[in-house]
């Protein structure tokens, strides 16, 4: 009874420090991404976009070998999730021998030990499905970024949003990328959910604290305020430096 009680309190409680942390980094993401690794990144690749496409004869196959080389880390994380799937799905379906030696606290039961592991089998199908979603909009973009968009159309505007869309599916990728990275990082504290809910409860405490020192960063958020924000600034007197993510 007492480590059902623990399974109850603590599980419900690690799940909602984890989110909680996503909840308020989204926020961070979308309303002041010059003070997330996520939107500075992203801002910097909507630019990286734009220099090869000013130039794609000459930058073509540097963007394609970048490309390739993030469809080739996602193609890789992919791998690595439906393999552990199919471990995990293995685990779930032999049945042999006592499953409860696993366990030091919390609920024993076999009903038990088979949610634990599907959790962990969702976690990473969910891996798997993102990853393939990033190599989807990479290979996409690795067609985009050479599109001789100056000679479809004499117009400047044109030029521009076709950059943008290109620099806006490159962006997918990436974020793609990083939601099943996420998913790898979920299955950590649901990993350890095995041996029961203190470990788990402890891991989702330590894992915020990490991903914090990893997802904010004060030094180098002004590195990327486009050039007529900081005129602006020295005309208007000031704001706050911060651009959202288109």
């Amino acid at each position: 009874m007492e480590g059902s009680v623990l399974d109850c309190v603590l599980v419900p409680a690690g799940l909602v420090v984890l989110l909680t942390y996503h909840a308020w980094l989204l926020h961070r993401v979308v309303r002041y991404p010059n003070k997330t690794i996520i939107g500075v990144n992203a801002i910097n690749r909507r630019f990286w976009v734009q220099a090869m496409m000013e130039d794609s004869p000459k930058n073509g196959m540097l963007a394609v070998q970048t490309l390739r080389n993030n469809m080739m880390a996602s193609t890789l994380l992919a791998s690595t999730a439906i393999t552990l799937t199919s471990l995990i799905g293995v685990l779930m379906t032999s049945g042999n021998g006592d499953q409860t030696f696993f366990f030091v606290f919390g609920d024993k039961s076999p009903r038990s030990f088979s949610v634990k592991f599907f959790a962990i089998l969702v976690c990473f199908l969910i891996a798997f499905l993102f990853n393939v979603q990033s190599v989807r909009y990479y290979s996409h973009s690795s067609i985009l970024v050479n599109a001789p968009y100056k000679k479809m159309s004499p117009h400047h505007r044109h030029h521009q949003v076709t950059a943008d869309y290109t620099a806006a599916t490159v962006n997918r990728g990436s974020y793609f990328w990083s939601l099943g990275l996420r998913a790898f990082y979920f299955s950590l504290p649901l990993f350890l959910w095995i041996f029961g809910p203190v470990p788990m409860f402890v891991s989702c405490l330590v894992l915020v604290a990490m991903l914090y020192f990893l997802d904010v960063t004060v030094d180098f958020g002004w590195a990327v305020v486009p050039h007529n924000e900081e005129k602006d600034d020295h005309v208007g007197g000031g704001g706050n430096g911060d651009e959202e993510i288109g």
